[in-house]
């Protein structure tokens, strides 16, 4: 467990506006705010504290003003952490709208534990603040076409990344991975009531590489499932294609062991700090 470089890179993404607030809410001079950058393990420390997530949280809208995304998901999936180490169980989705408890607390405490988990789970909720889209071009037999793509739209990602040079396919699969993590955490009775059908699912298999007789199994899976599936697959393809080895890729590819249990995280976040009527940050994919 390397507290130092996850402390590290929480301070990778926090403003200095962050630091002001994390400074004035343990006493210290906020003209000494910048000093903490120096201390790593200090800082993840600060973010253990149920206190600032009532700060961030609480009734009080102004308690979101002047922080960043990453510093609002941080609290969120702290918050998560303590929250999960003394449930019995949690609600899992059935159906959309529809939830079932399941008694695997244990295993989600475990995946929480490691503080770099942790970092990546904030990290991708906050990459998706603003969801990128535009336009590629892609060959067909009828000549070269325009078509349009969104992060949130798999199918189209997934059709970009077949067209990317081979030296930045790593992060096109790393990204693919991320929206299915995303999409089946944050939005699951989206990602259910808008299911692909057997065309698209069976494109969407073999842009993962996977051979015919493994796509039977998959073309009529749940849509969760599917996301599941492949974001696995797509998280792997990012660490063993990526040319060097790193700490980052390290928890992706422990990410793509332990998506569900990822996935179960992102839905109690979603499901008891993003519900609020006033979120600023998600609206329904498409809207």
């Amino acid at each position: 467990m390397d507290r130092e470089g996850a402390g590290r890179g929480y301070l990778e993404h926090l403003t200095d506006a962050d630091l002001e607030v994390l400074s004035a809410w343990i006493g210290m001079d906020t003209e000494r705010a910048g000093e903490l950058r120096g201390q790593p393990e200090t800082v993840l420390d600060l973010f253990d504290h149920p206190e600032l997530f009532d700060r961030v949280y609480g009734p009080d809208p102004a308690g979101l003003i002047g922080i960043s995304p990453f510093f609002t998901f941080l609290v969120a999936v702290e918050q998560a952490a303590r929250e999960i180490s003394v449930a019995p169980f949690l609600a899992e989705r059935s159906a959309p709208r529809q939830r079932v408890p399941v008694f695997d607390a244990p295993r989600l405490r475990d995946f929480l534990i490691d503080p770099m988990r942790r970092l990546f789970l904030a990290e991708l909720l906050a990459s998706f603040v603003r969801v990128a889209s535009g336009r590629y071009w892609t060959r067909t037999a009828r000549g070269w076409r325009s078509q349009r793509y969104s992060e949130l739209d798999p199918l189209r990602l997934a059709q970009l990344a077949e067209q990317t040079p081979r030296a930045y396919r790593p992060g096109a699969y790393r990204r693919l991975g991320d929206v299915s993590l995303f999409l089946t955490g944050v939005f699951p009775d989206y990602a259910q009531l808008y299911a692909f059908g057997p065309f698209d699912t069976a494109r969407l298999l073999r842009a993962t590489g996977l051979a015919q007789d493994d796509e039977s199994g998959l073309l009529t899976a749940p849509p969760i499932q599917l996301l599941e599936h492949l974001g696995q697959r797509w998280y792997r393809l990012a660490s063993e294609l990526a040319p060097v080895a790193t700490a980052q890729l390290a928890v992706v590819s422990q990410v793509a062991d332990r998506f569900r249990d990822a996935r179960r995280i992102l839905n109690h976040i979603a499901d008891h700090h993003f519900s609020r009527v006033d979120n600023p940050w998600f609206g329904p994919p498409g809207s």
